[in-house]
């Protein structure tokens, strides 16, 4: 079982997490942006092929990847904090036994 964490560290943890968050959005935003002007772009000149479709394909899986990794495993979550666990234990162990 985990160790209650101290107020500071709690405040840490705390602002850590919601720059993270912030980081996510801003990249939302920039992707948005970007991608209206290159389908713009795509659909004015370069003779009206949707060549965009496939760097914003690209650019909204690495949106989607960064969005888990803040949203879903970011510090905090129960699986992330198992698996901290599981190693700290393991780190324990070995290093008792040697």
């Amino acid at each position: 079982m985990p160790t209650p964490l101290p107020p500071d560290e709690i405040e840490r943890l705390a602002v850590k997490r919601a720059k993270a968050k912030l980081r996510w959005f801003m990249h939302l935003a920039v992707f948005v942006v970007v991608n209206l002007f290159w389908l713009a772009n795509s659909d004015l000149g370069f003779g009206h092929r949707a060549w965009s479709i496939k760097p914003t394909l690209g650019w909204g899986l690495g949106l989607v990847l960064h969005g888990i990794s803040v949203w879903f495993l970011g510090a905090g979550t129960t699986l992330r904090e198992r698996m901290v666990q599981k190693e700290r234990e393991r780190l324990q162990r070995q290093h008792r036994d040697s």
